[in-house]
């Protein structure tokens, strides 16, 4: 398969909340992955549900445009004359290069197409410069600048349902792809910008669960819940993801958003036979 190659515009990690031990088993009473979630431990997060599928997105390039001119009828040359700007549509996975599953890549070119998504995000596939102000990409004095078109919008989400791991149980018989961020060019859109793009794309949003501090997500996915969006109505959530209202960023400049997951404590109790706290000797090397 190869080795994976990372963009800039992979989607962030995610961390698990637990510290894990030498048996790779979460550590759920010695502290946390990131002295954040410590800090900010008793106060309300956004959780929504973490579904089981693959992290795939969906981006809109941009791509100036300049006047062109012809030199003796032949050559094409460019000029520094700013005409314009195009937007092209990639479908991409996790990696660059990571495979779209062909289920998948057929809702993307059947259900998700070019003119949905610029429509989606309020842009068109070519915006000459003279509507750059209806988008204000324009300086100070009104004109139109070129330096304000956003270069990247990012629709990340999750490809789920049929034959994308255990999918089967969300979707019967197809698969989709379910939205949770939009990001222009590296600033994440608070949740109701992402919703609202989510439902001119005719896309699905990951489920909002409600509003916890860490210890009472902690509790309510060691418990379980039921995927509010699964066919299969017996089916467990895979878990939580948590992240700020306000988007907090880390002194590193990186978001604050974590993952508490339901197989962990299901690994934890089938391991050290109970929920109660055991001996554990921390993994140096996670």
């Amino acid at each position: 398969m190869g080795r994976q190659k990372r963009s800039e515009n992979t989607y962030q990690k995610i961390n698990t909340i637990f510290l894990r031990d030498t048996n790779n088993i979460i550590m759920q009473y010695d502290g946390f992955t990131e002295p954040e979630f410590e800090y900010l431990r008793g106060l309300k997060w956004r959780a929504e549900e973490k579904i089981d599928g693959s992290n795939h997105r969906i981006e809109a390039i941009a791509e100036i445009v300049y006047n062109k001119e012809y030199e003796n009828n032949v050559e094409l040359v460019e000029t520094n004359e700013v005409i314009g700007v195009k937007f092209n549509v990639r479908y991409a996975g996790k990696t660059d290069n990571a495979q779209i599953p062909p289920k998948l890549d057929i809702v993307f070119k059947s259900k998700y197409t070019p003119d949905k998504i610029y429509k989606a995000l309020g842009i068109k596939e070519y915006i000459p410069i003279d509507e750059f102000a209806e988008h204000k990409w324009v300086d100070d004095n009104g004109k139109p600048d070129v330096t304000k078109v956003p270069s990247l919008y990012t629709i990340y989400g999750e490809g789920y349902g049929v034959g994308i791991q255990k999918g089967g149980n969300y979707i019967k018989d197809h698969c989709d792809f379910i939205v949770f961020d939009v990001k222009v060019n590296n600033i994440w859109l608070k949740t109701e910008a992402r919703n609202e793009i989510a439902a001119k794309l005719g896309a699905p949003v990951v489920p909002y669960i409600g509003d916890f501090t860490i210890d009472e997500a902690i509790e309510y996915v060691r418990k379980g819940f039921k995927s509010v969006i699964a066919q299969n109505r017996d089916y467990m959530a895979e878990g939580l993801v948590l992240r700020t209202p306000y988007g907090l960023l880390n002194r590193m400049g990186k978001r604050l958003i974590v993952k508490i997951k339901y197989e962990d404590f299901v690994k934890y109790r089938n391991n050290y036979g109970t929920d109660d706290p055991v001996p554990q000797e921390k993994n140096p090397f996670l």
